[in-house]
C-alpha cells in the first residue's frame, strides 16, 4: 500500500516540487497551503494532488487539518515541514509584528504540525520527518535575522527530535536550499541575480526546485533508514558546513 506523505506549502514553488516528485515516487500525497486559492486549484487540475488550505502556524488548524488528511487518504506516514515566509528587513527597524510572523510560520509550524503525527508514527514503528530549512540558517544573512533564526531553530529540532526516535523507525532530517529557481528568487532584479547572487554560487547557477524534490524523495524512502538527525545542504556549493 502506498504510504501517505503530506507536504506544508506545498502547492508553490519548492513544495510543488516536492508533492509532484513524491507523487511520481508512488507516494499518495496531499499538499496543504495557507492562502492562495488560485494557485492552490491549478495545481490540483493539473496534478491530482489533493490539496488542503490551513495556516500552519496555528496549533488547532494543523490538528483539524491533519485529521482531515488522515480521514482522507489514511495515517501520515511522511511529513515534509515546507511552510514558510519573509518578512525582511534590518533588526533595528524590525517590528515585533514581523518577528512573530516569521518565528511561528517557520519555526513553530515544526512543532505545530509534527505534534500531530509523531504519536501515530510512534505507534506504527515508522515515520519520515524531513524540514526545509535554509543556507541562511546556517550563514546567517543581512536584513533576516528573523528568518535565519526560525530556519537555524529547525535544524536544531531536527538534530533533537532524531535523537528521541530514532530506536522507533521514524528518521527527522532537514533540508538547507541555496538560491533556488523560484517565484521569490525571481522577483530579485535580474542585474542583482548576475552580478551579486550567482558569482557567489561555485556552481554558477541557481538551483532547480526538482533538485530539492529529489533530495526529499531520497530522505523519505524506507531504504534511508539510518540517516537521522541529518542536515543536507543543496546550495551548489556556495557554503559548506
Amino acid at each position: 500500500m502506498a504510504r501517505v506523505a503530506l507536504v506544508t506549502g506545498g502547492t508553490r514553488g519548492i513544495g510543488a516540487a516536492i508533492s509532484k516528485a513524491l507523487k511520481a515516487a508512488g507516494y499518495k500525497v496531499a499538499a496543504s497551503y495557507a492562502g492562495n486559492d488560485a494557485a492552490a486549484e491549478k495545481f490540483k487540475a493539473e496534478t491530482g494532488i489533493a490539496v488542503y488550505k490551513w495556516d500552519v502556524s496555528s496549533f488547532d488548524a494543523c490538528a483539524e487539518g491533519v485529521k482531515k488528511v488522515e480521514a482522507d487518504l489514511g495515517p501520515i506516514e511522511v511529513l515534509v515541514n515546507n511552510a514558510g515566509i519573509t518578512r525582511d528587513t534590518a533588526f533595528h527597524k524590525m517590528t515585533l509584528e514581523q518577528w512573530n510572523a516569521v518565528i511561528s510560520t517557520n519555526l513553530g509550524s515544526l512543532f505545530n504540525m509534527t505534534r500531530q503525527v509523531i504519536e501515530g508514527m510512534r505507534a506504527r514503528k515508522f515515520g519520515r520527518i524531513i524540514s526545509i530549512s535554509s543556507i541562511n540558517g546556517q550563514k546567517g544573512q543581512f536584513g533576516q535575522v528573523n528568518y535565519s533564526a526560525a530556519k537555524a531553530g529547525d535544524i536544531g529540532f531536527t538534530k533533537a527530535l532524531a535523537l528521541e526516535n530514532a530506536k522507533g523507525g521514524i528518521t527527522v532530517n532537514a533540508i538547507c536550499p541555496g538560491y533556488i529557481n523560484t517565484e521569490m528568487v525571481q522577483a530579485v532584479p535580474k542585474d542583482v541575480l548576475e552580478k551579486s547572487v550567482i558569482p557567489q554560487i561555485p556552481a554558477n547557477r541557481l538551483g532547480e526546485p526538482e533538485e530539492i524534490a529529489r533530495a526529499v524523495v531520497f530522505l523519505a524512502a524506507d531504504e534511508s533508514g539510518f540517516i537521522t538527525g541529518s542536515t543536507l545542504t543543496v546550495n551548489g556549493g556556495q557554503y559548506m558546513a
